[in-house]
């Protein structure tokens, strides 16, 4: 069983879980308005063979909400602050969807802190590339707005969506997780809506592959992919072209496809998640680093 935990680091609380665990030290990083429990299935199987912990990134989950704060240099530094407060020395840093970004911006910043990354269907947002402004950026990206949805209807709408096949008790808990319950009955996102903006500004000025030549340590890459969905093609073949730009630019990169994934696959498919991983740390793909 985890146990939760906090810390002060650059004068702000952070929450985070610890699986404990021995050997390999592994940080989990959680995407855009998600929180720590996106990884509640798959930490457990991982700390069966390493030292595991996740954390709320600032402005989620039980973390610190300031108003500031939400470029890469600021969160990389929390990360970092995390792994020093830790003790944790060569971490293997996992993040999913915009939390791979995250590690990303952390690895060209300060080469020597990780031992080696890992992209769950992450660590690729270049919305500048893809939107044609920073205002249809903010528009596209922004969040739904939830004001005076009860948890009856959010867990509802939950149901009927791409989770729905999957939705257990714990997959429910999960996901309401990203919302605070009010006096009144209804939620609110624990990332505001502000705040959420903010972190879509800095993904503007945020570019991978400008960043992947300049990774020095082994950089495994597990997108995800539904080939047999017709309705995900335009958005599979974007994230092929991404996956190609990384493989052709990383000194020591690897690309595993989670095939017949949706992109909440830390849910979807834990075992999987946690194999890959397991197999690559077990391997050896993380010993030394690299130059470009």
């Amino acid at each position: 069983m985890p146990h939760d935990e906090w810390a002060n680091l650059n004068g702000l609380d952070f929450h985070y879980r610890d699986w404990d665990g021995s050997g390999q030290s592994i940080i989990l990083l959680h995407g855009l308005a998600s929180n720590c429990h996106i990884w509640d299935m798959v930490a457990p199987i991982l700390a069966r063979d390493f030292a595991v912990v996740a954390m709320d990134q600032r402005g989620h989950g039980e973390s610190a909400k300031p108003d500031h704060g939400y470029d890469f240099d600021t969160v990389g530094n929390d990360l970092s602050a995390l792994i020093n407060h830790l003790g944790v020395v060569d971490p293997v840093v996992v993040g999913h969807s915009w939390g791979g970004d995250v590690a990303l911006e952390l690895a060209v910043a300060q080469p020597r802190l990780a031992k080696g990354l890992v992209f769950v269907d992450g660590g690729m947002i270049n919305s500048s590339a893809r939107y044609a402004s920073l205002d249809d950026a903010r528009e596209q990206m922004a969040p739904p707005d939830f004001k005076g949805w009860s948890v009856e209807e959010f867990s509802k709408r939950v149901r009927e969506g791409h989770l729905g096949s999957l939705m257990t008790g714990q997959i429910e808990e999960i996901v309401l997780a990203n919302f605070e319950a009010l006096a009144d009955g209804t939620i609110r996102a624990r990332l505001s809506r502000d705040n959420h903006i903010r972190i879509i500004e800095a993904l503007w000025d945020h570019h991978p592959p400008e960043l992947y030549p300049e990774v020095t340590c082994p950089l495994l890459v597990m997108p995800a992919r539904q080939k047999s969905d017709p309705s995900t093609a335009e958005q599979r073949e974007i994230r092929e072209k991404s996956v190609a730009t990384a493989t052709a630019s990383l000194p020591k990169g690897e690309v595993v496809w989670l095939e017949d994934s949706i992109h909440d696959v830390p849910l979807q498919r834990p075992e999987l998640v946690a194999k890959v991983i397991n197999q690559n740390i077990a391997g050896g793909f993380f010993n030394g680093s690299f130059t470009s």
